[in-house]
């Protein structure tokens, strides 16, 4: 899993899935989002949680979000929702895609799943923290 995700996928379901499900993820995949099974998120935080932090310094690119940015893609790290993130923020959802746009354009990232990724791989946020 945690090779498909570095590799560039955006997305990971279980081979039980019902193929409702399956319908709805490859939409969602398809419209530029990401999707992981829920058991396959728990298993992806356990997993980094296993991990020592070896973080040499700030990951490439993170020194160029503004401090609002950094403040967006640690809660995007978290799992939480644009709504969500509106919501903790006190601002609109439309500012917050902007937000979220402006980070992924200069992390250079393909979605949230890679901001997840990249947010514990570098230590900027550890699990349970």
């Amino acid at each position: 899993m945690l090779e498909a995700l570095r590799a560039g996928a955006s997305g990971f379901l279980l081979k039980d899935v019902p193929p409702e499900d399956l319908v709805e993820a490859i939409r969602v995949v398809a419209d530029g989002n990401a999707l992981l099974a829920p058991s396959v998120t728990r298993k992806l935080i356990d997993r980094f949680a296993q991990l020592p932090v070896t973080a040499t310094g700030t990951p490439p690119g993170l020194d160029q979000l503004t401090d609002r940015e950094l403040e967006v893609f640690r809660l995007l790290a978290r799992g939480l929702s644009n709504a969500e993130i509106a919501e903790g923020l006190f601002v609109g959802e439309t500012t917050v895609k902007t937000h979220v746009g402006r980070i992924l354009m200069k992390l250079q990232l393909r979605d949230r799943v890679q901001v997840v990724v990249l947010a514990y791989e570098s230590g900027v946020i550890q699990p349970g923290v």
